[in-house]
């Protein structure tokens, strides 16, 4: 059952879960996993798991840190900001992680992390770009869901000057996590109410997403 959002002093509405519940009225494996995310997103390791995905991301991991800070998020909004400001921090140190890959380690870790995820054409042309554009380049895919590690190692393979890399990365990081917080604060509740009332399109619509996703960063 899902209760939803109320406002100004009426009763609140109770609907029912389409297509999420078991047999004999026990969860659906879908709900049952949401369930779950939502208690580990509460959980005392729960800031550690989204520093440390947000860190390894802007290096060498695959999955981005909204997977781990939406659902925190959505479980506790008025941390939002506190949230968005972990992970921006941790985003950022994970970065100098990358930057100092592309710098000292290029021809074996480096190249081999752009191997592994399909970026070599992305690769070529970011660093096309880096000599039109500096630092505006970082400031502009610092934002967007391609993978940061491209951004970071890229800016050590060009021997970007570190102190505007790093004012980049914070600019640029902060503002994508920090609206992330603003639409979770304005909108938690009734992103949360919506999701769960339709839990499997929801479900099904990010693995197309994900699909999707994987897909484009091949081309990028």
């Amino acid at each position: 059952m899902t209760v939803a959002p109320s406002g100004g002093g009426e009763d609140q509405r109770v609907v029912q879960d389409g297509g999420v519940q078991g047999e004999a009225g026990r969860p659906g494996f879908i709900r049952r996993q949401y369930d779950r995310l939502i208690r580990a997103a509460h959980g005392p390791r729960a800031r550690w798991t989204l520093a440390g995905v947000a860190f390894a991301e802007s290096s060498f991991f695959p999955i981005p840190p909204d997977v781990v800070l939406i659902p925190m998020m959505l479980a506790n909004p008025k941390r939002a900001w506190w949230l968005a400001g972990l992970c921006t921090v941790a985003s950022v140190l994970g970065g100098l992680v990358g930057y100092a890959i592309g710098y000292f380690l290029f021809e074996t870790v480096g190249s081999w992390l752009i191997n592994l995820y399909g970026l070599q054409a992305g690769f070529q042309e970011f660093q096309q770009k880096y000599a039109e554009w500096g630092s505006w380049i970082i400031l502009a895919k610092g934002v967007t869901p391609i993978p940061y590690k491209l951004v970071t190692i890229t800016s050590g393979v060009a021997q970007f000057p570190i102190v505007p890399f790093i004012l980049s990365s914070i600019a640029s990081r902060g503002l994508r996590f920090f609206l992330i917080a603003v639409l979770m604060r304005i909108y938690g509740d009734q992103v949360r109410y919506y999701l769960e009332k339709y839990l499997n399109w929801a479900f099904w619509g990010f693995l197309v997403l994900v699909a999707l996703g994987f897909a484009v960063m091949t081309q990028i």
